[in-house]
């Protein structure tokens, strides 16, 4: 069965916001994920990078830029969900999509520095980045102080220091396009601190103010140019972390694809929620 198939009142129920639901998915090509056809036109045959692109949340997006004619580069850890994502897109109907599988780990920074060369040697310019790898604490209500070095370190290199030095090795070729789009898929847990997800919630609260500092340092880097860096909060989704939930992880295609489709002076630095509420992060209304 199809990761996106909800089994419910009927087949063409997939339960994806910001998608009719009175289509399959065969036929979301036709209505854009809710985009103006302008907008959705503009991703056609430009090139994306993709990162934990062999399951939920990447492979949802991965699919929906196939669909609108993009030209994608799929990264992940384990090849074969790399591979099952292409087959998706062919299922669905998307007939030979542009898709490079570059098998990688991204916490390996000798196979990001391979990626980014295959990349750099297939393309003039790459358009946009979207950070969706991530770890989960496995252990819930683990206290912080009892946790183990080792899944502390790990969820830091997964969720922080490997975005960060993807982002630091592709930007420049990046921005030979005069333009960069780069999405940080982050989480609830970043604005939170729900006991036994400490681990998890320092990384996504470090990966907020990652992407708020990379935004505003690469556009002094580069100035005049079209640099645009957000943050998404996907919210719940049915995931490998999340696997009890009943919503599509598709839920979060149409904001995305609003932030890479964004023409320029468009938002940089922010803070999104799929539902497309602008979120507040490092201030607070409260006084003492």
């Amino acid at each position: 069965m199809p990761f996106w198939f909800k089994r419910k009142k009927s087949k063409t129920d997939y339960f994806t916001p910001g998608v009719r639901t009175d289509l399959a998915p065969s036929r979301w090509r036709s209505h854009h994920f809710g985009l103006q056809e302008s907008r959705w036109k503009s991703l056609g045959n430009k090139k994306f990078w993709i990162t934990g692109a062999g399951t939920g949340y990447g492979r949802a997006i991965s699919i929906a830029l196939a669909c609108a004619n993009a030209e994608i580069f799929l990264t992940g850890r384990r090849e074969e969900k790399l591979r099952q994502t292409v087959s998706e897109m062919k299922t669905l109907g998307i007939v030979e999509p542009h898709c490079h599988i570059l098998h990688c780990d991204i916490t390996d920074a000798t196979q990001v520095r391979g990626a980014v060369k295959k990349i750099n040697e297939g393309t003039d310019s790459l358009h946009g980045l979207v950070h969706c790898a991530a770890l989960v604490t496995k252990n819930h209500n683990k206290p912080l102080q009892n946790e183990s070095f080792e899944t502390w370190e790990n969820l830091i290199r997964t969720n922080v220091t490997a975005p960060w030095y993807l982002t630091r090795e592709i930007f420049p070729h990046m921005i030979r396009g005069n333009s960069a789009r780069v999405i940080f898929f982050s989480s609830g847990a970043g604005w939170a601190s729900t006991p036994g997800f400490g681990p998890y919630n320092v990384s996504k609260a470090a990966l907020n103010t990652l992407s708020a500092s990379l935004a505003a340092e690469l556009l002094e880097t580069y100035p005049g140019q079209d640099i645009q860096i957000n943050v998404l909060e996907p919210g719940e989704a049915r995931t490998e972390m999340n696997q009890g939930s009943d919503i599509s992880p598709f839920a979060v295609a149409n904001m995305t694809l609003l932030l890479l489709s964004s023409p320029p002076n468009g938002p940089n630095g922010m803070f999104f929620h799929r539902d497309g509420r602008e979120l507040c992060w490092g201030q607070t209304s409260q006084k003492f």
